[in-house]
């Protein structure tokens, strides 16, 4: 296997234009990589551009701070379950890892799996 078949070509700058995405899923066709990674919003976008190619589509949850609520999260695992996402990244609540409540990262990550599972 080679080397461009273990990356994500990722795009997540709040900036990102249609354009952008449209250039970021053409390149990981053209250089066969494994899955462009994008933020919810261009999940329908990505898609539909890689919809004949093998790449893969990853989607972030919670990006960038991981500071929202947990139902916040779930609904957008949701979302990109239901827009073909075939890869969650999630960002965990680095506040709660600073203050040890390591139960309530561990509960998340566990909600936010059911939800990948379910889909």
């Amino acid at each position: 296997m080679h080397l461009n078949h273990y990356i994500d070509h990722t795009l997540l700058k709040p900036t990102a234009t249609e354009g952008d995405i449209n250039a970021l899923c053409n390149e990981a066709v053209r250089y066969d990589f494994y899955a462009v990674c994008v933020n919810s919003c261009y999940l329908p976008l990505a898609k539909e551009i890689l919809r004949d190619s093998k790449v893969k589509l990853a989607a972030v949850i919670g990006f960038p701070l991981g500071a929202m609520a947990t139902e916040a999260k779930i609904r957008e695992v949701e979302y990109c379950v239901a827009h073909g996402a075939d890869e969650i990244d999630m960002v965990i609540n680095l506040g709660w890892l600073k203050s040890g409540r390591y139960k309530e990262i561990i509960s998340e990550i566990e909600k936010i799996k059911k939800v990948i599972d379910k889909g």
